[in-house]
């Protein structure tokens, strides 16, 4: 039944909003709309006294974070699917740790007085007025619609620097590119210095664009090339070499270009040698709309 609900779910949404694009290996995480959103599809059975259980895997979440994203709940019988936007719940993920599976543990109540959303260790939320395509729609035509200024490749460096200071991380910026940022984008931030047990690997790693580094861990926790007009494959070939020294890495790997540029990101992506290291189960394409409006609505919250 889980296959024939979500079979059916994934050919309406085809027909609404065009071909879908799987987002690495996952069976979970789609593109849509021509990459104007990415939507997280779970499914439960409904059990009794009307409850949906789901996990919400903390690796998917994270390829959510900066896209115009939204979570989508099903179960069996549904007069339409539940469509939460992703950007109302992040602060919430982010401020909880999983289960040791490394899972968020989500129910769906199901009841008459209004459904209801109850997340572990946090609590419950009414969710009533989050069902039907409409959400989704919103979402697409919301993206396409805003019209983002041509940005310098240190443009976005510092746009992407400013989200990670705002999201608690230190940032690493290469040493010839700090003069250049813009600063009448968003306040001055400093830069760090790439944690010491990275030395091996230093060389490597001053070369990327940015670094969002966990304060206080020294753990690399993503990692950015902005490809403006060098080649995607140059960026990759790095992410690949410290994606196959460093072990256990709980990091994303993200190219930032133009939206023109996808399809290239794809093909490239589709190399046996990345394959073979699994690099493409864990990069993501990141389009300039999405670092703007990211740091548009940080901004905006504040």
């Amino acid at each position: 039944m889980a296959h024939e609900t979500k079979a059916q779910f994934l050919e309406v949404l085809t027909t609404r909003f065009g071909r879908l694009h799987k987002l690495g290996k996952s069976r979970s995480l789609y593109e849509i709309g021509d990459g104007a959103a990415r939507i997280y599809i779970r499914y439960s059975k409904v059990h009794s006294k009307g409850q949906t259980f789901y996990g919400l895997r903390k690796e998917d979440l994270q390829q959510l974070e900066g896209y115009q994203s939204i979570l989508c709940f099903l179960w069996n019988n549904q007069p339409e699917p539940l469509f939460l936007p992703y950007a109302e719940y992040e602060e919430i993920f982010k401020a909880i740790s999983p289960s040791g599976d490394g899972q968020y543990k989500i129910l769906v109540y199901l009841q008459e007085e209004g459904n209801e959303l109850y997340i572990a260790n946090v609590g419950r939320f009414n969710v009533e007025s989050y069902f039907g395509w409409r959400h989704v729609t919103s979402l697409i035509e919301t993206a396409k619609l805003t019209d983002v200024p041509a940005l310098s490749h240190t443009q976005i460096q510092t746009l992407i620097g400013s989200i990670g200071l705002s999201k608690g991380f230190d940032i690493w910026i290469p040493r010839n590119d700090r003069g250049k940022l813009d600063w009448s984008l968003t306040e001055p931030f400093e830069c760090a210095a790439i944690p010491y047990q990275f030395n091996s690997i230093e060389n490597i790693l001053s070369e990327i664009d940015i670094l969002w580094i966990e304060r206080g861990a020294g753990k690399l926790r993503a990692l950015f090339e902005v490809e403006h007009s060098t080649p995607i494959y140059s960026g990759l070939l790095r992410f690949n070499d410290v994606h196959l020294t460093v072990a256990n890495m709980q990091a994303t790997y993200n190219i930032v270009s133009n939206g023109a540029r996808r399809s290239l990101f794809v093909n490239q992506l589709r190399r046996p040698t990345f394959q073979a290291s699994g690099l493409d189960s864990c990069c993501t394409f990141m389009n300039y709309y999405n670092v703007y409006t990211w740091h548009k609505r940080i901004h905006e919250t504040r």
